[in-house]
């Protein structure tokens, strides 16, 4: 076995009640969760999520997305303080972004991979320290989940059913136990969760 440095592995996702983390338009359709992200307890939720973590895990297309819209937002002396510190967070951070089509990274702190999820945070526990953090991008929280390689999940959960989308837990998972370590309710009846992997 490898030696690693027991460094957390974390993700972060927004899913509807029915368990989805788009709508039935398809990737960026968020429509159904646009009321909740800009809530106290996603705000707070988004706070806890990037604490510990020295690492973010993006697909390509969030990476474009994110690195499109937080650079600015860090800089905006108006921005909410939680907003700019995840957004000081995002562009300072080490960031490993999954792509087959890039192939030099277009942003500060970033290198490219092209490999298997799992391999690459199996790597990644090798060296270093902090949280690796799956940032929002499904792919690749999917293909932890599978290796079972997650010990924290962080969950927001929006009283909509969008009934249509793409779903996070899809059949075929590897069994495995979470123990409810945190949660919080916020005012439009959105769920911040937070699950840690009972080994």
């Amino acid at each position: 076995m490898t030696n690693t440095t027991g460094r957390r592995v974390t993700a972060n996702l927004s899913l509807s009640l029915d368990g989805r983390y788009n709508g039935p338009g398809g990737p960026s359709d968020f429509a159904a969760f646009a009321p909740y992200v800009t809530s106290d307890v996603a705000r707070d939720h988004m706070n806890r999520i990037w604490e510990g973590a020295t690492t973010a895990l993006l697909g390509r297309v969030n990476a474009e997305g994110f690195m499109g819209y937080w650079p600015s937002v860090a800089e905006d002396d108006n921005a909410d303080p939680r907003d700019r510190g995840y957004a000081k967070w995002l562009v300072n951070t080490e960031k490993v972004v999954f792509s087959t089509t890039l192939t030099e990274a277009p942003w500060e702190h970033t290198r490219v991979v092209n490999a298997p999820a799992a391999d690459v945070v199996a790597e990644l526990k090798t060296t270093g320290e902090g949280d690796i953090l799956a940032n929002s991008s499904a792919s690749i929280i999917k293909a932890l989940l599978a290796a079972d390689l997650l010990d924290r999940l962080y969950l927001m959960i929006f009283p909509e059913i969008t009934g249509g989308g793409q779903r996070l837990f899809e059949d075929g998972l590897p069994p495995t136990k979470w123990a409810l370590t945190h949660q919080e309710t916020g005012k439009l009846g959105e769920l911040a969760m937070v699950y840690d992997r009972v080994r």
